[in-house]
């Protein structure tokens, strides 16, 4: 979601000639990007976790 609203307020920004506001819109697309890798990153923990639960199980 921040991705989009990040899109939308840096094109928002560029046509009306509001630095501020393009910024704001590059900073929410950083974000958005960070916490999808942060999430992505969760998940392949979890995977590994399971796996090395699976294995102690056999």
């Amino acid at each position: 979601m921040d991705k989009i609203k990040g899109k939308a307020k840096e094109a928002t920004g560029k046509l009306t000639g509001d630095r501020r506001k393009e910024a704001e819109g590059k900073a929410d697309q950083a974000k958005a990007k960070t916490e999808g890798a942060l999430g992505g990153a969760g998940e392949r923990a979890k995977g590994v976790k399971d796996s090395l639960k699976n294995d102690d199980d056999r």
